[in-house]
């Protein structure tokens, strides 16, 4: 029997866990942007139910708005802000034994490049290989390094917008009925498939959700640059206590 996973999904409400359950997900991985851990743990569990598993994780936003990567931790046990240098962030997911997974590789400049993922091969558990914001060369750029370098595969619908849940999954050969479960079936390289469609459905969403990502990387850039206070997730938040402000780049 498979588990079938949606590896990373950044909304999360009453329409996002039906459609998740029409997919016949079993899990979905909650990781929304500039959201601290409790909070993230807190709202994932207010939505998981014996039909649904909600697993929190932190898509860590590293480095500076010009040279950013953005990197998924999985089984975090103490929060871990955004804005810090990436080989700190490796660190500190190496120091909680968290699962390490590579989101949308090599795409614009929001991820690791070619040179970050060989960088840090052995302490990734898994790249991403299909995401439906890709244009198929950079699907088969990300299934080519993933290959090359011997790290799993995962997919993931990579949902900005409800209506993208469950477009895409991996389907893990294990049970996946709580956090630790995946956790430990990402850091054992437990065997999966890459499940997805490439049908009208896929191109819709492409379609839609790289026009989300144009008003993310505009306007809201702006708002969060200039207008909006201290991030929940600024290395220099009180929330932190200070142990990073010595790696913070802002």
């Amino acid at each position: 029997m498979t588990y079938r996973v949606d590896c990373h999904v950044k909304v999360l409400d009453e329409t996002v866990v039906e459609r998740a359950k029409r997919a016949g997900l079993d899990a979905i991985v909650y990781a929304p942007h500039f959201t601290r851990l409790p909070e993230i743990r807190e709202r994932a569990a207010s939505y998981s139910d014996e039909d649904l598993l909600v697993i929190p994780a932190r898509e860590v936003f590293t480095g500076s708005w010009r040279k950013r990567r953005h990197v998924l931790a999985l089984g975090l046990e103490e929060p871990v802000p955004d804005f810090i240098p990436l080989e700190a962030a490796m660190a500190e997911f190496e120091r909680q034994d968290a699962a390490v997974l590579v989101p949308h590789p090599t795409f614009a400049n929001v991820s690791f490049a070619d040179s970050d993922i060989r960088t840090h091969a052995d302490a990734i558990d898994a790249v991403e290989i299909f995401n439906p914001k890709h244009l198929p060369p950079h699907n088969r750029r990300a299934r080519r390094l993933a290959e090359t370098l011997s790290i799993p595969p995962f997919t993931s619908s990579y949902a900005h917008l409800p209506r993208t849940v469950g477009i895409a999954h991996t389907a893990f050969e294990t049970a996946i009925e709580q956090e630790a479960d995946l956790v430990d079936a990402l850091r054992e390289g437990v065997a999966r498939r890459v499940v997805y469609s490439n049908g009208l459905g896929r191109w819709t969403t492409t379609a839609t959700e790289l026009a989300h990502l144009a008003y993310e990387n505009t306007w809201e850039k702006i708002d969060r640059l200039f207008l909006s206070g201290t991030e929940p997730t600024h290395p220099q938040h009180i929330a932190y206590d200070g142990r990073f402000d010595d790696v913070a780049v802002y």
